[in-house]
């Protein structure tokens, strides 16, 4: 009733003029009155419908500026141009300049045409779509059968409109299909809504459906910055014909998930598609095989982290009161036992060891540099490190590159390996006894008296043991090698080339592969860049780098004190002086490799503090 009133109010108000000479305000120096120009255009709008409309506050000549003398417009000499919009909608008109309308030609009036009569929407999206249908019919007769078009048909003003994903007056160009801002675009628009969990919540829309994404190679690859390279969402729901998976024209009902799929994976198979697009992990009862793969996987990285950084620890302070006692017993002039020329140089590892351990390195830090931002794709870190390497296709290349010479020189591990057990000529024993001798890596009962005196050590309750040619921690070096080509290795090929292994495994197979790649990767960079790294250069007696991996030479004092066993065992056969060196490696040579080993060492390090920050900031996954 109120509403009716104040229409009626308005309409008396634009009425009274008519008894009133028709150009006195004119005359008299004011503004044309608006009953003035609807003598002549009613048949332009009545009185009633514009002033019921949004503009019905605003005289004609608001819009229509140039008409300034109504003698000189009724004779024909003004004649009023396009109205100019700007003048109130400033920030509309801005954003329509910079839209692909502007660039077409279309201007505001041909949206809105009804300017005389038109109504406040309050936030009716069907208004706004109806608006859309007027051009892009063809779009709208799929929009209108989709979730979202059905969903605003009904009134829920939370399902998408055509200017929650276009804008409404910011209307941008699509472009190439391949383009960066088309890519991104197709994604960006989802997550507006998607990622509201209030939204989800209230209208029973999956709300792990974000996170799930994010957590992909694909989101992952998109957080980064590289839309282009992976699938968004649109490529899998479409954009306007987005349809539940159980209706059957859906692009994710199971029986077009093979052509959906096969889109970017050629190839693709019944076994290929079962896959869990948005599978939890975290999520027991819809997805255990997830469940459990990951339990496993955070319980092997827990325990490992968590023995291995309490013996490092331990070693750590026992050694510095080691030190401590070395230097307090020269202070008092105690010599420590002789050994007779102390200095004179031994061959630990020959050339090939050598080889192959720089092999090791490279491929080690070029997988991690190029992994882990993928781990922790919403870092900053991370995407300055794939900027660095010339964006995620670069990174990819660098990392395939890399695990080739993983397999490389994993293949000679097995070679040389097959040799020491059944070739070699200069071991002694059968290939049983090879295996579980002293010149082995197997583990053997001798290494569980090495780890038990050790920890005796650590607690001062016996002296420091001495070892043979290799100590438990060396041989855990060399058999999580074995471990992490299964785990990593074979995971990796599996994402590597999904197409193949999809065609005898099941789906689900690749998110299980997922979350082993992933974690154990995150196990072997923790594990090398901390403990590794301690056993080897950190250590009191070792610091600041032990060189022997990269010149092969051990002294006669290290080599007694440390493997006074093998010293023994070789003093016994007589072979000791096989083993000498006469000439150690040159100044340019260890220059070289000094330098590598520091830029390795830092870089590790350097990484052990990102993916702590990584931790205290983001979590685990």
């Amino acid at each position: 009733m109120l509403k009716l009133f104040s229409r009626f109010a308005v309409a008396v108000l634009l009425l009274l003029p008519l008894s009133l000479p028709a150009q006195a305000d004119v005359h008299n120096g004011l503004a044309i009155d608006p009953m003035t120009c609807l003598e002549c255009h009613d048949n332009v709008v009545s009185a009633e419908t514009f002033a019921a409309s949004v503009h019905g506050r605003n005289a004609c000549t608001s819009c229509h500026t140039d008409i300034t003398d109504l003698d000189a417009h009724m004779m024909g000499e003004q004649v009023p141009g396009p109205a100019q919009c700007v003048r109130c909608h400033k920030q509309e008109t801005a954003e329509h300049f910079a839209s692909v309308h502007m660039l077409v030609g279309i201007g505001c009036a041909d949206c809105h045409h009804d300017i005389h009569s038109h109504q406040y929407w309050q936030g009716d999206k069907n208004i706004a779509n109806d608006k859309c249908t007027e051009c892009h019919w063809d779009s709208w007769e799929v929009y209108n059968e989709s979730i979202h078009g059905q969903g605003v048909a009904r009134g829920n003003m939370d399902s998408a409109a055509c200017f929650d994903c276009h804008n409404l007056h910011r209307i941008e160009e699509v472009g190439d299909h391949e383009d960066f801002e088309n890519r991104l675009f197709h994604t960006t628009v989802c997550l507006d809504c998607h990622a509201d969990q209030d939204m989800m919540a209230r209208n029973n829309v999956n709300t792990v459906a974000v996170s799930t994404f994010m957590s992909s190679y694909h989101g992952k690859t998109w957080r980064l910055g590289y839309p282009e390279l992976v699938a968004g969402c649109a490529d899998c729901h479409s954009s306007h014909g987005v349809l539940n998976h159980t209706d059957p024209r859906a692009s994710t009902h199971q029986d077009n998930l093979v052509a959906t799929c096969g889109a970017c994976h050629p190839g693709a198979t019944p076994l290929f598609v079962q896959f869990y697009s948005h599978g939890d992990m975290t999520d027991r009862e819809n997805y255990p095989i997830l469940y459990w793969t990951f339990v496993a996987m955070t319980s092997l990285l827990v325990s490992v982290f968590a023995v291995f950084w309490v013996h490092t620890l331990l070693w750590m302070f026992r050694g510095f009161v080691e030190n401590r006692e070395k230097r307090a017993a020269l202070i008092r002039g105690e010599v420590p036992h002789h050994i007779p020329e102390a200095h004179k140089i031994y061959r630990r590892f020959n050339r090939l060891h050598i080889f192959l351990h720089l092999l090791v390195i490279i491929s080690f830090l070029g997988l991690s540099l190029t992994g882990l931002p993928l781990k922790f794709a919403g870092q900053p870190w991370a995407r300055l490190l794939m900027e660095f390497f010339g964006g995620a296709h670069n990174a990819a290349l660098i990392h395939r590159w890399c695990a080739v010479i993983t397999f490389v020189y994993f293949g000679a591990s097995l070679v040389m390996s097959w040799n020491f057990l059944f070739v070699r000529k200069d071991i002694p024993g059968n290939p049983l006894q090879r295996l579980f001798g002293p010149d082995s890596l197997f583990p053997n009962l001798r290494d569980v008296r090495d780890v038990t005196g050790m920890f005796r050590w650590f607690l001062f309750l016996g002296p420091k043991p001495v070892f043979e040619r290799w100590t438990y921690w060396e041989k855990f070096d060399f058999l999580a090698v074995f471990w992490g080509m299964i785990a990593i290795g074979g995971s990796g090929l599996m994402l590597w080339f999904p197409e193949f292994f999809g065609g005898f495994l099941p789906g689900w197979a690749f998110n299980v592969a997922t979350i082993v790649h992933s974690d154990e990767a995150l196990l072997a960079t923790g594990f090398i860049f901390t403990v590794h790294f301690f056993n080897t250069h950190g250590r009191p007696e070792k610091f600041p780098m032990d060189f022997v991996i990269f010149n092969g030479e051990i002294n006669k004092e290290e080599f007694i004190e440390e493997r006074l066993d093998q010293w023994k065992r070789y003093e016994e056969m007589g072979i000791t002086e096989q083993y000498v060196k006469e000439k150690p490696s040159g100044v340019l040579y260890d220059f070289i490799l000094k330098t590598f080993g520091f830029i390795a060492l830092f870089t590790g390090i350097g990484l052990v503090f990102l993916m702590i920050y990584a931790f205290m900031t983001t979590g685990f996954h």
